[in-house]
């Protein structure tokens, strides 16, 4: 290369590496410029064979394209030579720039190795500069280095060339021709895998985009077509709990327009006694019970289920609220807790919940600021301890509540006011019994439970004891006011009653008890029980059915 037709060589060559070049950097894919690179160093360099051995993620180097021999290029692409082999290559022979050259004088020691290579046959050199058939030259490929980190940078492969067609080992121009072409090969593969992890990444987000577009269609249709209610609301910030969207079973449910649901949060449309229910319900997976408002002014029960719909940067964003109509269960769990309360046939409280009701009125020892001058009080009235453990505070406290109920002090009116319990017994009930059967005696039953709960009031309860016996809770009456309304009930019984298509009459016996703290139930009852007897014996028999 040094006769006078080497400015021309070079010139021809310069053209045909511009060319490679270009086709390096506009090939379409990764494969497509290692496969570039390889063939340009045998179309624009002058070499007959030409490997590129690219850098794994594991850090081997593995042969990723091969050109000159299609035997050759069978026989070793994807083939692989560990890091540890690759380093001693390059660290040994003569380093020409950024090539290294081992001759064959000291390339014998490589033969067993475990780098992916080639056998060619030929003479032994017959003067200093040819080619031997067993020399070895590699021109490493690096990432063009940051600013201020040094000349190269990272290793991504080594490009491997043999056997250059003019027989000699490659002049000053050779050398820098070919450390030039892999400097540009490394630029060239960097900006190839750069595109190719974008299209991966562009092929993975609108893999990504597309499975997002379904999930919310998904959820979209989930939401509206849902049967039951299914409600967004806001959370955090000034609108907190503000209804953002509701779906067409939940409008229907509270006969209201999606437009006019987006006004509420749902502590708008509680009902007033759920209103704390619904604030100690959590956000996170919180579950509740209580009654909406309807269009129409009408509560219906529902169950409340909510799951919050999170973003992995911002945190918490919205509520996502589940709305069960449950007002046919709750309906029947009324029915039962009613039935369970209440006479089956007169539809008043039973004697169960007539002791309950009068049990929550009775504590079991009179208020005093005093709770151990209390406690002595009330082991000297009733003769035993009121505490078989310890008092504590907490003991105390739970009295200092409650409403004691007291009881009027001798026969006279003396203005004081208690729960005043008048037990009623009917007079003649047995007679109608017998002689009319048990239909024209339960009618008596229901009318007189009719007349009983029409003459009391509000607050007061009337119980049906058992059989003809009923009980009337009056609380806040004095003596003279619990001995006017047994009179006023009397009057009301005796009047005749409509039975099985003929009038019958019967007359009551009262007898009025007090309720004190301190008592039980069954005293308070047993205590009226005994005064209505006493009124009925004092009473001659032909007048207790007039009364």
């Amino acid at each position: 290369m040094e006769t006078e037709s080497e400015p021309y060589v070079r010139l021809a060559s310069l053209r045909q590496l511009h060319q490679v070049m270009a086709d390096m950097n506009t090939a379409r894919s990764l494969a497509d410029t290692l496969q570039t690179v390889a063939d340009g160093v045998v179309t624009a360099l002058g070499y007959e064979l030409a490997c590129v051995n690219l850098v794994r993620p594991d850090g081997d180097l593995v042969v990723a394209a091969f050109s000159g021999n299609p035997a050759a290029e069978a026989l070793i692409t994807g083939r692989v030579g560990s890091r540890e082999s690759w380093e001693r290559r390059l660290s040994m022979g003569e380093t020409w720039g950024d090539l290294v050259f081992i001759p064959h004088t000291e390339g014998w020691i490589l033969d067993d190795d475990d780098v992916p290579q080639w056998y060619t046959d030929g003479p032994a050199p017959r003067f200093e500069d040819e080619w031997h058939p067993s020399d070895r030259l590699f021109a490493p490929m690096y990432t063009p280095a940051a600013p201020g980190g040094g000349s190269c940078g990272e290793l991504i492969g080594v490009l491997s060339v043999d056997r250059p067609r003019n027989g000699r080992r490659p002049g000053a121009w050779g050398r820098e021709a070919l450390q030039m072409y892999a400097f540009q090969a490394a630029i060239a593969i960097s900006n190839a895998r750069l595109r190719a992890n974008m299209q991966r990444a562009l092929v993975r987000l609108e893999r990504e985009q597309q499975a997002l577009r379904a999930s919310e269609e998904s959820f979209r249709q989930a939401f509206e077509y849902a049967p039951s209610g299914m409600a967004i609301a806001e959370m955090g910030g000034d609108q907190h709990g503000r209804i953002l969207r509701t779906n067409d079973a939940l409008c229907r449910l509270l006969g209201r327009p999606a437009s006019a649901m987006r006004r509420y949060s749902f502590s708008d449309l509680v009902h007033p006694e759920d209103i704390g229910t619904l604030l100690r319900t959590s956000a996170e997976g919180g579950r509740a019970e209580l009654r909406l408002g309807r269009r129409d002014g009408t509560y219906v029960w529902v169950s409340l289920r909510n799951s919050v719909v999170a973003d992995a940067a911002d945190g918490p964003r919205f509520l996502l609220t589940h709305v069960e109509d449950i007002e046919e269960r709750k309906r029947r769990e009324l029915q039962l807790a009613h039935r369970a309360s209440h006479d089956s046939l007169t539809g008043l409280p039973n004697s169960a919940e007539l002791r309950s009701r009068l049990s929550a009125r009775l504590c079991r020892r009179p208020q005093s600021a005093d709770p151990v001058a209390a406690i002595e009080s009330h082991d000297a009235a009733f003769g035993h301890p009121a505490f078989d453990f310890p008092p504590s505070t907490e003991s105390y406290d739970a009295y200092d509540h409650h409403v004691h109920t007291i009881a009027p002090e001798g026969e006279l009116d003396d203005g004081t006011k208690g729960l005043a319990v008048l037990f009623c017994d009917l007079d003649g009930f047995k007679s109608i019994n017998d002689r009319f059967g048990h239909n024209a005696g339960d009618a008596v039953l229901i009318e007189v439970a009719r007349r009983l709960s029409n003459q009391v009031r509000d607050g007061d309860t009337v119980a049906r004891l058992g059989g003809d016996e009923f009980v009337i809770l009056a609380d806040g009456l004095g003596r003279a006011d619990a001995q006017d309304l047994a009179v006023r009930l009397r009057n009301e019984i005796i009047q005749p009653i409509r039975a099985e298509g003929r009038a019958v009459r019967v007359g009551a016996s009262f007898g009025i008890g007090w309720a004190h703290c301190g008592m039980t139930a069954d005293e308070v009852l047993k205590s009226a029980d005994e005064r209505m007897y006493v009124e009925k014996r004092s009473r001659p028999k032909q007048h207790r059915r007039a009364g």
